[in-house]
């Protein structure tokens, strides 16, 4: 390596770390680095008895850099200079057996071994923000505390710590409007319930009768409300509220074709959430006595199904019934029992009854 004239940029640079999680603070340092040299390769450091999982992280940063050289390094090799001796020499070998024919002329770190481990490869070290005081956050603090810290979480990562909101219930019971609600009050995102856009779309431009569901539109629907969902996510602020979910699409397509694509009911049952709102179908402004039976039978089948899973699965779920104000008063409170720290929301920018309009839903 020619050293001999002075160049703007180093030609390799080297970042290696756990990312657990990635934040605002790894993202400085490997901006830093992408901007010091030409060429950068980051390299993602797991173990399997870590409590994020390595491949996780790996593709935090991979999406993240893009024009980096990301590598996954998960050999199982001393993780403390007093594990081993040789420690140094260990890391040294694996690092350059994860990176082979890569010529590092760099090291940047945040931490003190950086020294040491640039002085055993014979590489520059550059130290960045060691003091940590541009960006003042570490991996342990969001692990422990994810939401108070949620400021330092990239949209890449939110998706993994934000707390879920699911909002069940039959139709017309004000799931769509109290939804919106909430994610008004509580200064966030939500999605909507899929289905109900695309039979619009397809309403409109497939000359399909109003609200009419066929068989193959469950898959287009299923995998358009995971999307949804999971890029709300990004954008989520601590809580992320969802209009229906996978499950409710499994109900549907057995109620209607008495039959569920396979794929759809294990991803509902794999989706995690941290609480659940089922609305009752007992909303006095719905409830009209003169109603056929039928539909208020089949209004009501919903609700019990959907407390019977709840109940067997150990699920976190409150029943949310009444009056709007009542409702509206009761799902403020459950959301709030997620948070750390007091998030009451204004009235203002909560719905009162009289604005309530129920949205009928497939």
């Amino acid at each position: 390596m020619n050293n001999t004239l002075p160049r703007k940029k180093l030609r390799h640079g080297l970042v290696f770390g756990k990312f657990m999680p990635l934040h605002e603070g790894h993202l400085h340092l490997l901006r830093f680095a992408r901007a010091s040299c030409e060429k950068l390769t980051i390299l993602v450091c797991s173990l399997p008895s870590e409590p994020i999982s390595g491949e996780l992280r790996y593709q935090w940063v991979k999406e993240s850099f893009p024009d980096a050289n990301v590598i996954h390094h998960n050999e199982i090799i001393p993780q403390d200079p007093s594990e081993h001796p040789n420690f140094w020499q260990i890391w040294k070998d694996s690092i350059l057996n994860y990176c082979p024919e890569q010529d590092f002329d760099s090291l940047f770190g945040s931490e003190d071994y950086g020294w040491r481990m640039a002085e055993v490869m014979g590489i520059e070290y550059v130290p960045v923000n060691r003091l940590r005081t541009l960006v003042p956050i570490s991996g342990t603090a969001i692990r422990n505390d994810p939401l108070t810290n949620w400021s330092y979480i990239p949209s890449v990562v939110r998706p993994s710590f934000c707390k879920r909101v699911r909002l069940v219930g039959p139709e017309s019971s004000g799931k769509s409007t109290l939804t919106i609600a909430l994610a008004q009050a509580f200064k966030t995102v939500y999605t909507d319930e899929y289905a109900r856009r695309l039979l619009d779309e397809y309403s409109l431009h497939h000359k399909r009768q109003p609200g009419e569901v066929r068989y193959d539109d469950i898959s287009t629907i299923a995998r358009s409300q995971i999307a949804t969902e999971e890029a709300m996510a990004r954008l989520s602020n601590r809580l992320l509220f969802c209009d229906t979910d996978l499950r409710t699409t499994v109900y549907w397509s057995k109620f209607y074709f008495g039959r569920c694509p396979g794929w759809i009911e294990e991803e509902a049952n794999s989706r995690k959430y941290d609480l659940t709102l089922l609305l009752a179908p007992d909303i006095p402004w719905v409830a009209d006595p003169l109603r056929p039976m039928p539909e208020l039978e089949k209004r009501q089948a919903f609700f019990t199904t959907w407390k019977k899973q709840l109940e067997e699965r150990g699920e976190h779920y409150v029943v949310v019934q009444g009056s709007w104000l009542e409702r509206e008063k009761t799902a403020v409170e459950a959301v709030q029992s997620l948070l750390p720290i007091s998030s009451k929301p204004t009235k203002e920018v909560l719905p009162s009854a009289k604005s309530f309009a129920p949205i009928v839903g497939w």
